[in-house]
């Protein structure tokens, strides 16, 4: 049994550790909030402007709706992988690093991939393994529409010249506090409507000036929404995680620390016995 001075340390020092998870948990549960409530009031616009830019492209023949609505044969593609900078969030990014390399191993074993990282932790990993083209580590600093704009238009940029064939996004989507559920979201080219009977399509719009002005103005809009949702549902399942990862945290050390309490309150019992054991001996021992 350890002795009393070495189980005091340890009492110590789980006790510090309760205090910065606890602490964590509290400031990643605030962050949470905010983030959640930004994700669901963005889902219906991102939703509906999807849902109106597939409509009208569906309506358009050949390749009227812009070079982002190209099909080609897919022999290079960019991965875009959503992380986090930080750790301590449980399976939070180890889950999006296990989905990329399926997808990779799954689904294009035959091209050429390149990955495009946002998020420290995730292309740390990913850039043994794979070609990392380039990382947006900062953008969490500042996580606004304009700022994502930006890597959207790269983005964009890459496909219309022709770079790559194909981009998919990899990233968390927020559910609750304790559930990410890990989505690969195909980003460029803009898929087609799917319905069973796609000539029963209910479009019931008026046009001005035209369809096609009306699409090549929504296509960047709706690309570059559909990055920054992402990207908010990423943030948001990062604070989720990292708030349940601190929660259970701070569990095990709350039960780790009654354990070694009742340890160092049985050793101190058994150490005072003995004193007084030694010390009856000793009396017993002048008595005769």
């Amino acid at each position: 049994m350890a002795n009393l001075k070495e189980i005091r340390n340890r009492i110590t020092s789980i006790k510090s550790t309760m205090q910065i998870t606890s602490a964590m948990k509290m400031v990643s549960a605030a962050k949470l909030k905010k983030a959640q409530d930004a994700i669901i009031a963005m889902r219906p616009y991102s939703s509906k402007l999807t849902e109106l830019l597939q409509n009208l492209s569906a309506t358009l023949d050949g390749d009227t709706g812009g070079v982002y609505s190209q099909e080609r044969e897919v022999s290079k593609v960019l991965l875009v992988v959503i992380t986090s900078n930080r750790g301590l969030c449980g399976g939070f990014n180890s889950s999006i690093v296990k989905e990329t390399i399926k997808t990779i191993q799954e689904k294009y074993s035959e091209a050429s991939v390149d990955i495009l990282g946002i998020g420290k932790k995730g292309t740390d990993v990913l850039s043994k393994q794979y070609n990392v083209v380039e990382s947006y580590n900062d953008i969490y600093d500042d996580l606004t529409f304009d700022n994502t704009a930006v890597i959207a238009d790269k983005l964009m940029q890459l496909f219309a010249e022709g770079t790559y064939d194909k981009i998919e996004l990899i990233y968390n989507q927020f559910k609750n506090a304790a559930t990410q559920l890990p989505q690969v979201e195909q980003f460029l080219p803009i898929r087609p409507i799917e319905t069973k009977e796609s000539t029963n399509v209910n479009l019931d719009y008026i046009f001005e000036p035209s369809k096609i002005e009306i699409i090549e103005a929504l296509i960047p809009k709706s690309l570059k929404t559909q990055l920054y949702k992402s990207l908010r549902d990423s943030f948001a399942s990062e604070h989720g995680a990292r708030m349940t990862a601190m929660h259970k945290a701070t569990d095990n050390a709350t039960d780790l620390r009654d354990e070694l309490l009742l340890t160092y309150n049985k050793a101190r019992q058994a150490a005072i016995t003995n004193e007084i054991l030694e010390i009856v001996g000793g009396a017993e021992a002048l008595n005769n």
